[in-house]
């Protein structure tokens, strides 16, 4: 009976164990095709086969949970111990989230039979230890994490299980080494140390780690490193070392890292880079050493680093002494400069002896430093020589008060550029017209009054401008016309002007469909005093508006009444226009007459037409100069050459003592007798003396003087000579013209005004 019940019961069992795997079988299979939810549970939830207890107030792990899930999400509980029960149930679980609870506890195979456990998470608790058992069972674990625990020790062989381990998490822990049990892990990819209180490296803390990609390892102690410390990281691509104190790199760069591609060595106290400190980062393309003490760069510190495409320098020490030497030259591939917040301080505009980025052709992005001290700076003409490629340029609060004209002469591609919080007075148009591809401007806290310089810089492709807290009052139609691509403006914190100068700008915010003018509804005014404080958009502008078809109406009339006038004024005053012009005209020059030059000149200035010059030449001249001694002013052979017409005829008669008009029909007919006639009317009324002696070549009836009222009226007035008259008396003619040029105490009474006609003598 004993052997065959034995053999009974040793069926049994094997049947059970059919069974059993065959159930466990059957319910995965039916949790992938039709997953858990809806199941009746006290404080727990079930979506897609993850059971959810996060933020229940749990202080044990619930055990009504069904054991097909697949995760298992108890973050933000008050769990403090995980038994070795919690879990027996739940072969399948693949995720356990156990964030954010008060576990100091957790028992010796508590995990032990959560075989498909990929993901645990045990960040935000209480533990201080980690155990050799405690990771029992977990062998297709990949990622772990224990961060911001208080963990101060790890026992050497606590992941000896853990051999599917990729991602570890000890990061803001209390360990001061790194713990011996991550030799173990030759499979992991990723190991964060950061925030713990390591003191110091060895040389064989990352023995076996040939796989590791990303290591963090900063806000730790760390003061030096040992040159073999990362000697079997050979596939690492993220190093950051950042927040440690270090001050000595000892060549630990110089072994070769050739995957690496970031090493952040920012805050710490470096003082200096040494030649070929990098030499064996010839992957590296980020870099940054930005919140050091580093006051030495030398040619060739950055040998090797042919790939670098991002370097970060700023808050150093670094003076322009170091970086005007050629210390960057090896970054023949670099893209992106951070110098700001350094020493480098230029003091004039000259050209430097070797421009200190001239080999940096493919760089895209520079900040040069923040000025310290007083005093404002310049940049040499020559600093941006190289850049041919040069995208962003940032000189923000450098006490940059002037820019050479040719300062962007070598970067034509430039598309952002800052030059706010700095001290200028002014911008010139020049520097813009060299940067036609200009998509960004920052000048904001410049201390510049108007954008005005903006209407002559060409910038058609300019789309974003911040110009905050400066000095605009008005923003004119023509400064937004002449930036036809903006789409953001940025004019916060400026005094505005609330009149009728900035209505269009108004208007314009209100209406434009293209440019978002940000916090338009908050600007302020600032003029006129009594409108001080008042929001810009709250003034009625209604006012100063205008109508254009009223304008129009009134252009045109006005237009029309001008055309009227002057057509009355052309067909029925222009004589009497002409004749003031003149009448004005003689008294200019009998001013200049009686201040510059002396009296009586010539005895007589003879007027006459052209066509009586033969009876002037014969007759005329040879009695009164030959004979009876006078001495005449004819405008062929006395008007000064060169000299205005009118001029010389007003001096010709103002320079003599009287005026002989020799009258004839073509006398009365020639416009330049006819103004000679008229200033010497003037003269006559002008000096009330007998001035003036008309003599008649020929017999001009009445009637036919009646167009020449001036002539007609003058004959009225005074007694004339004829020499038709005087045939076969000529010796009496002469006689009474010898004496009208010897008398002069005759008065008239008349006025007799100017007549103009315009036409040849």
């Amino acid at each position: 009976m004993g052997p065959g019940v034995k053999e009974h019961e040793t069926e049994t069992g094997g049947r059970k164990n059919v069974r059993l795997i065959s159930y466990f079988f059957l319910l995965n299979i039916s949790s992938l095709l039709a997953p858990i939810s809806g199941f009746a549970m006290k404080s727990c939830k079930i979506s897609y086969n993850i059971a959810i207890c996060k933020k229940m107030k749990l202080t044990a792990v619930p055990r009504d949970i069904p054991s097909a899930v697949k995760g298992f999400d108890l973050s933000s509980n008050k769990i403090s111990r995980v038994h070795v029960s919690d879990f027996e149930n739940l072969p399948g679980l693949t995720q356990l989230d156990l964030n954010r609870n008060s576990i100091s506890l957790i028992d010796d195979g508590a995990f032990a039979n959560l075989i498909s456990l990929n993901k645990l998470n045990l960040n935000n608790n209480k533990l201080s230890e980690l155990g050799a058992d405690l990771f029992h069972g977990l062998s297709n674990l990949t990622e772990l994490r224990v961060s911001k625990n208080k963990i101060k020790a790890i026992k050497d062989d606590a992941f000896r299980s853990l051999h599917s381990l990729k991602i570890l998490s000890l990061s803001n822990n209390k360990l001061s080494s790194v713990p011996c049990a991550t030799r173990n892990l030759s499979n992991l990819l990723e190991l964060d140390l950061s925030s713990n209180n390591i003191t110091k490296l060895g040389c064989d803390d990352f023995a076996n780690q040939t796989k590791l990609k990303h290591l963090d390892l900063y806000q730790n102690r760390i003061a030096a490193l040992p040159e073999c410390v990362f000697k079997d990281l050979v596939r690492l691509q993220v190093l950051k070392l950042q927040s440690n104190g270090l001050s000595n790199l000892n060549g630990a760069f110089k072994s070769p890292l050739p995957y690496l591609k970031q090493l952040l060595l920012n805050t710490n106290k470096l003082t200096a880079i040494k030649h070929g400190e990098f030499s064996g980062l010839w992957s590296l393309q980020n870099l940054s050493l930005h919140e050091n003490q580093i006051s030495q760069l030398y040619i060739g510190s950055f040998v090797g680093l042919t790939n670098l495409t991002h370097l970060l320098l700023q808050r150093n020490l670094i003076e322009e002494t170091n970086v005007s030497k050629g210390v960057f030259n090896d970054l023949i591939n670099l893209r992106s400069l951070e110098l700001r917040d350094n020493h480098i301080k230029y003091r004039n505009s000259t050209s430097l002896l070797q421009a200190p980025f001239s080999q940096l052709s493919r760089l895209e992005m520079l900040a040069m430093p923040t000025q310290h001290g007083k005093g404002g700076s310049l940049l040499p003409r020559n600093l941006l020589q190289g850049l041919t490629n040069l995208l962003d340029f940032n000189i923000r609060d450098i006490h940059l008060f002037s820019l050479h004209k040719d300062m962007f002469n070598y970067t034509p591609q430039l598309t952002n550029l800052d030059i706010s919080s700095n001290e200028l007075q002014d911008l010139s148009p020049d520097w813009f017209s060299q940067i036609p591809n200009l998509k960004s401007l920052y000048i904001s806290r410049t201390s510049l009054t108007s954008l005005d310089y903006l209407t002559d810089a060409n910038l058609t492709k300019l789309e974003f401008v911040q110009a905050r807290k400066n000095e605009y009052s008005v923003i004119s139609e023509d400064i937004i016309n002449s930036l036809p691509s903006l789409v953001f403006a940025d004019f916060q914190g400026n005094g505005f002007t609330c009149d009728c100068d900035n209505a269009w700008f108004i208007q314009w915010i209100q209406n434009n469909n293209q440019t978002q003018v940000f916090d338009a509804y908050n600007f302020k005014c600032n003029y006129p005093v009594n409108l001080k404080g008042m929001k810009l958009l709250d003034l009625d502008i209604r006012l100063c508006s205008v109508d254009t078809g009223f304008i129009m109406f009134i252009s045109t009339t006005c237009s029309i009444l001008v055309f009227m006038l002057a057509s009355f004024i052309y067909h029925f005053l222009r004589w009497h226009l002409a004749y003031a012009y003149y009448f004005f005209l003689a008294m200019l020059f009998d001013t200049k007459h009686k201040n510059k030059k002396p009296p009586n000149q010539y005895d007589a200035f003879v007027s006459y037409n052209a066509n009586d010059e033969p009876w002037i030449m014969r007759e005329l001249l040879p009695k009164l100069e030959g004979e009876q001694g006078w001495k005449l002013c004819l405008h062929h052979r006395d008007f000064m050459p060169g000299k205005p017409i009118v001029e010389n005829i007003v001096d010709a008669i103002y320079g003599s003592r009287k005026t002989i008009c020799v009258i004839s029909r073509r006398y009365l007919e020639s416009e330049w007798c006819s103004r000679e006639m008229q200033v010497a009317s003037f003269r006559l009324f002008d000096e009330q003396k007998d001035v003036l002696i008309l003599v008649f070549l020929e017999e001009i009836p009445t009637g036919e003087l009646s167009p020449y009222y001036r002539m007609k009226k003058l004959l009225n007035k005074m007694t004339y000579l004829s020499w038709p008259r005087a045939a076969g008396h000529t010796e009496l003619f002469w006689e009474k013209l010898r004496q009208a040029l010897r008398t002069g105490q005759d008065r008239v009474d008349e006025h007799f005004p100017l007549n103009v006609v315009d036409s040849q003598r």
